[in-house]
């Protein structure tokens, strides 16, 4: 029974400890109130003193520009064409038509160093133009080329081009300037007469805008070039509507022609909607980010700092009991991370209030009233923290007990918060929204409801909906995190690690020499992370495989690729560290004959379990994403009759059924089952089963067939009746596939299956049948780990049925 009493005294202890921590206050109190106004001012005086450098444009053949309307006003471009006419002073513009400045005596050194700069800038710019224009001859010869681009005349033609172009674009990014212009010779004139003969009405027997146009060079891949392009396009498109407008009214025509629709656009946005579009991406994000960094360093204190001190033994010995402290820890870890949070909140919801409000005109002023989030949503903050809180607090502690130091501590919580702000930026996307799936997400469920309540000012009814299954999910994860940390606590060989040195080559012989007949939880764990790294690292590889052959090709060596796949990504490396870091392979694999009765059970669990979990996914297809549409082509594949069912078979079937039983049921389960807990040995390799295959309703459905399989194994002590269940049950989704959309079922069939738009269904009759069939299996397997008449129940304590996992006799 648990002493509340115990827990409030150690939550007490261990507050105060926090409390005097100087280091402690100043990162939970006293930062959050002075970082964002800081912050703020700081922005503010920025912003003030900041003035960016113009960047350089030079232009060549500016006397070719008609003078009306004007483009350039000396250096600079006409500020008019500028929706902010200041952005005029940010390019500084070089022509060739600029004579130098030489009759001011006041500034001469000034003056020399200004049209030197400037000479040497137009000498750069017309050896720009003159391999411009190389480059541009080479292009021509290669459009005339046309259907003799596979000769050796073109290859040659074809890297003269990439040469030039590779010098062109050297020259430029070696030259100070960030836009070239090229004006085209006779573009007023053009200009002028296609105007007249507008005018007259006359025909116009070619396209102006192919005979002269100007030549625009810029390199996007130097932000200067970049943004300096972006207003120079800006100005010039404002200029030639301009010259659109000026030929229009010549002919006498309505400025509205180029434009005929020319919707007009209201922009319904309200100050407070505004506002919260702005809190539902700020909010969000601290409130994720600061309740993992409120609970980091609490975290390491009262664990990892506790061994350091030597006070852990001290505590220890105490009157209350290991799960009292850890719940008296992980409320005070708790306490810190909602304060953080809130606190963080706080300071910069007030301050970047403030600053809009002395914004005057600036560019925040277009925020508009920056408005606190309503009453329910603050609410809905402060309740969806505090699951939240919970599962980062005692995912820290965990962490945080199992390392030997303060210094491991952080090594081992620093992932924890890399992947906690790659969660937070993806739900930052205005394209991801709540939906059921979300919503039983760690943390994005949070987030990404949290962010739909901030948005939707009316209408948010709809949104409770998701508030149940994320709160439940939410404390769900927080109970299983707080149960690994009770379980960390409650060992002796994690509470007192020590320190220790380490070194490669000692460890690669330690683990080479010391080998046992099965293998640890850890090499477990990384044949899991090996797996799934080799997946990823072969996805693109495969993916361009498949696109290369030909549409007849596609369907046999996507199987073939599939086939490779799980010798060389799923069963080598399980083989391979089997093979390298234990001493019984048949121990490790479990490659025992199972009794007979395994064997049958197997061969009838498939077909029982089979239309439950179809007709299961089929029921929550609306919770899932849907597909993608290279699944949709491999299952399409899969159901082809043209394709030979016994390559199918072999690519569907049997190989993933050898492959992944040796990988998953046999070295993963028997590393997971290595502590003698069965229960989560088969969770774990369910878990991870369902993970490998990547696709949300995929991993659904392996996992709940991966904890059937993993029953099989760990009861059967055998790895065969899994393979024999695996190759049934997916030769069966292959079989239910291939049956023709037109088939109706008679006989008596119709009772129990039917044909619907997704392809054959299975009708309540048959499901209760299976499902009353799968659990008189299941609970006879699970039967097999009861002692028999006349054996002691003391078995039961360890029990036979964790034995299992370690005993092959």
């Amino acid at each position: 029974m648990i002493q509340w009493k115990n827990i409030k005294l150690i939550l007490m202890r261990e507050l105060r400890d926090q409390m005097r921590d100087r280091r402690t206050l100043f990162m939970v109190a006293i930062l959050p109130l002075l970082l964002y106004p800081a912050m703020g001012i700081g922005m503010v005086q920025m912003t003030v003193l900041f003035s960016e450098q113009p960047r350089t444009v030079v232009m060549l053949g500016a006397d070719e520009l008609p003078k009306h309307p004007q483009l350039l006003d000396g250096d600079q471009f006409v500020s008019n064409w500028f929706t902010i006419p200041s952005d005029a002073d940010k390019l500084r513009v070089i022509t060739d038509s600029q004579p130098a400045d030489t009759d001011n005596p006041d500034s001469e050194t000034t003056d020399t160093e200004s049209d030197s700069d400037r000479e040497e800038i137009l000498k750069q710019a017309r050896e720009l133009e003159l391999e411009l224009k190389q480059h541009q001859n080479l292009l021509d010869e290669w459009d005339k080329l046309k259907d003799r681009k596979d000769s050796s005349e073109a290859e040659l033609l074809l890297n003269e081009i990439t040469e030039t172009k590779e010098r062109l674009s050297k020259q430029f990014a070696e030259s100070k300037i960030q836009v070239l212009i090229i004006i085209p010779k006779g573009l007023s004139q053009e200009l002028e007469r296609v105007s007249e003969q507008l005018a007259r009405h006359e025909p116009i027997d070619f396209d102006p805008a192919v005979s002269s146009r100007p030549l625009v060079l810029e390199n996007r891949a130097d932000e200067k070039s970049k943004l300096a392009f972006i207003r120079v396009q800006e100005a010039m498109q404002a200029w030639e509507k301009a010259i659109l407008r000026a030929r229009l009214n010549r002919a006498n025509l309505p400025v509205s022609l180029p434009t005929p629709i020319n919707p007009e656009v209201i922009d319904l946005a309200q100050d407070d909607q505004l506002a919260a579009n702005l809190w539902s991406k700020l909010f969000p994000a601290l409130l994720i980010i600061m309740a993992a960094t409120g609970a980091f360093y609490p975290a390491i204190d009262l664990g990892a700092g506790e061994k350091e001190r030597g006070t852990m033994e001290t505590l220890l010995i105490s009157p209350a009991k290991r799960t009292e402290i850890v719940l008296g820890k992980f409320l005070t870890v708790l306490v810190f991370s909602v304060s953080t949070a809130l606190l963080n909140l706080a300071s910069m919801g007030f301050t970047g209030k403030h600053m809009v409000n002395v914004a005057g005109t600036g560019a925040l002023s277009k925020i508009g009233d920056l408005s606190f989030p309503s009453f329910s949503a603050l609410f809905w903050i402060v309740v969806l923290l505090i699951p939240l809180s919970g599962l980062f607090s005692a995912l820290c502690l965990s962490l945080a007990t199992f390392a030997r130091s303060s210094k491991e501590g952080q090594y081992y919580l620093t992932p924890l918060l890399m992947v906690t702000i790659g969660l937070t930026v993806f739900c930052l996307s205005p394209a991801v929204e709540i939906n059921p799936f979300y919503s039983l997400m760690p943390v994005v469920g949070v987030a990404l409801l949290l962010k739909a309540m901030l948005l939707s000012t009316v209408n948010a009814g709809i949104l409770y909906v998701y508030a149940i299954p994320v709160l439940v999910t939410s404390i769900g994860y927080s109970l299983l995190a707080l149960w690994w940390a009770i379980d960390q606590f409650q060992r002796e060989d994690v509470l007192f690690r020590e320190a220790e040195r380490f070194e490669v080559g000692l460890w690669l012989k330690h683990l080479m020499r010391t080998k046992d007949a099965l293998p640890s939880f850890a090499e477990a764990g990384f044949c899991f992370v090996i797996i799934m790294l080799l997946q990823f690292a072969v996805m693109n590889t495969m993916r361009d495989a498949i696109q290369m052959a030909t549409s007849a090709e596609r369907p046999t060596r996507m199987m073939q690729l599939l086939m490779i796949q799980q010798l060389a990504i799923i069963a080598t490396p399980a083989l391979m560290m089997g093979i390298m870091l234990t001493t019984s392979m048949r121990k490790t694999f479990r490659l025992y004959l199972p009794r007979f009765g395994f064997w049958i059970v197997a061969i009838v669990l498939a077909f029982a379990l089979h239309p439950l979990s179809q007709e299961l996914v089929s029921s929550l297809r609306w919770f899932f994403p849907a597909l993608p549409k290279g699944t949709v082509a491999v299952l399409q594949d899969m159901s082809d009759p043209n394709q030979a069912i016994w390559l199918i078979l072999l690519a569907f079937a049997l190989a993933p059924a050898v492959c992944e039983e040796l990988a998953f049921r046999g070295f993963i389960l028997s590393g997971f089952g290595r502590r003698g807990r069965a229960w989560l040995a088969i969770i774990l390799s369910s878990v991870t089963f369902g993970a490998m295959h990547m696709i949300p309703q995929q991993v659904f459905n392996a996992t709940l067939v991966g904890l059937a399989l993993g029953l099989i194994a760990v009861h059967s002590r055998s790895l065969f009746p899994g393979i024999v269940f695996h190759f049934i049950y997916n030769s069966l989704s292959i079989y239910r596939g291939r049956v023709p959309e037109k088939w109706v079922p008679e006989n008596g069939l119709q009772h129990f299956v039917s044909m619907g738009p997704e392809g054959l269904r299975y009708s309540w009759p048959l499901l209760l049948i299976c499902a009353a069939v799968a659990m008189a299996l299941l609970r006879w397997v699970i039967l097999q780990s009861q002692p028999a008449p006349g054996q002691s129940a003391e078995s039961l304590s360890l029990s036979s049925y964790d034995r299992r996992l370690t005993d092959s006799n």
